[in-house]
């Protein structure tokens, strides 16, 4: 008998011109004649954490019944093609006392603790369940977690909010108490760091100005490859390059529009204008990450706390922290559903693109935990709980879609601490914690 399957190392790369190119899994990975589930090839897990200020409208989030085939709530209708893959859980509470406020929001959102109320250099919060995560299972990726925002706020010093340091509202990652991760907004950078790009800003300009793809640069290495791959996996890989330069034609559209205004540098390069457009890239970009295996772990903060973006868009000319400051009038109200839902639909255009990805014997989504949700509940008053949490995909069968948890009122840290078991990470406790969350 002869057996004439490739086994590609899964860490494979094209590389080109300073370029690195990471890859798919692919069936040519898989060693011959053994099983997919059982080689080193196998899948993943992948965890993504997604956060949107200011709380929800908690009446157009939470369903209205427990259990399963529960009916979808307006703010989470998007989500209707992925019920199967959507837990809804009910009844957790940020780790403050009375009211919150927007720093608190976002500095306990993934530390599990309240974050020391001080506007000086002595900041501190604690480590993050995503950092944790990524010590666990990050180490055999380019990147350990990747973190990307939509607004960079941290020229900003002293304090953001009344007796809160700045840094607790410009990112949401800790790596430990005391040092917090920039979240980066610019596409471009992120995808010249997945890629590989111009060292300087002159040269990504010059690149720019070229017109050069990354997929042009390892043109050789992947035709090498391509002769030896099977059909099915030069189908595979063909949607994944597509994938790549398409991602790459809108990075190059949007600054090649901008290309009047690069020396400003309140306008960099590679971020568009247009909110949707800025938010769908780098969810793209993430969608890659995992594709690639470049990471496994994300957090996306798809706006700011006292974000003061406007929504002309869907009708909202208000800008967002205003709006969420309703003051209970049922016009202001209905304002800040509408932009709850439309940060859904975006969030559900990204779980669409993970099932329809193919990963192993699944999906990307198949494999993937995404924690969607926000560090605040009553937007109005600054209500620490219950906070609005959403969790989409299988984890690789470890998570049962197709329902909405209510549980019993506990610490938000609670559902962190069930999180990292679910990723094996061996810890006891995490922040405030009492007992892992039956989610």
């Amino acid at each position: 008998m002869f057996i004439s399957k490739l086994s590609l190392p899964r860490r494979t790369f094209l590389r080109g011109m300073g370029v690195a190119l990471g890859l798919p899994l692919l069936e040519s990975m898989v060693p011959a004649l053994t099983a997919m589930s059982k080689t080193a090839a196998n899948v993943k897990p992948r965890l993504g954490f997604v956060y949107v200020p200011h709380g929800v409208i908690m009446d157009e989030w939470t369903p209205k019944t427990a259990g399963a085939d529960f009916e979808l709530t307006p703010i989470l209708k998007p989500l209707e093609p992925f019920r199967s893959s959507l837990t809804v859980v009910s009844n957790l509470s940020a780790p403050l006392q009375n009211t919150g406020s927007h720093a608190a929001a976002a500095g306990s959102w993934l530390t599990g603790v309240a974050p020391k109320r001080t506007d000086g250099p002595d900041f501190q919060a604690g480590t993050t369940v995503d950092q944790l995560v990524a010590q666990h299972l990050g180490q055999d990726t380019t990147f350990p977690s990747l973190e990307v925002a939509t607004e960079d706020f941290t020229g900003l010093v002293g304090a953001c909010d009344p007796g809160y340091s700045c840094n607790y509202m410009n990112t949401l990652v800790w790596q430990t108490p005391t040092t917090p991760l920039p979240m980066e907004i610019n596409p471009r950078v992120v995808f010249d760091r997945m890629f590989g790009g111009g060292a300087t800003r002159e040269e990504r300009i010059a690149r720019i100005h070229a017109d050069e793809s990354v997929l042009d640069l390892v043109k050789s290495d992947l035709a090498d490859l391509e002769g030896g791959l099977g059909a099915a996996d030069r189908t595979r890989l063909d949607e994944y390059l597509s994938h790549v330069r398409e991602v790459e034609r809108r990075i190059q559209l949007t600054e090649k529009q901008a290309d009047s205004q690069l020396a400003i540098p309140t306008a960099p390069i590679g971020v568009p204008e247009s909110f949707e457009a800025h938010v769908s890239v780098l969810y793209d970009l993430l969608a890659l990450a995992y594709e690639a295996d470049l990471t496994r772990v994300f957090t996306f903060m798809t706006a700011r706390e006292v974000s003061q973006r406007t929504y002309p868009q869907i009708g909202i000319t208000e800008p967002h922290h205003s709006i969420s400051h309703h003051g209970n009038k049922p016009e202001k109200i209905a304002g800040h559903a509408k932009i709850n839902n439309y940060h859904m639909q975006l969030f559900a255009k990204f779980i669409e693109r993970l099932h329809a990805t193919p990963d192993g014997d699944g999906s990307l989504l198949d494999h993937s935990l995404i924690v969607y949700g926000s560090g605040m509940s009553n937007g109005n008053v600054h209500s620490p709980n219950p906070l609005p949490l959403a969790l989409l995909g299988g984890l690789n069968g470890s998570v049962k879609g197709n329902r909405h948890v209510v549980l019993r009122e506990q610490p938000s840290a609670n559902a962190m601490l069930a999180i990292a078991h679910l990723f094996g990470v061996p810890v006891d406790a995490f922040g405030v914690s009492t007992a892992p969350a039956d989610i």
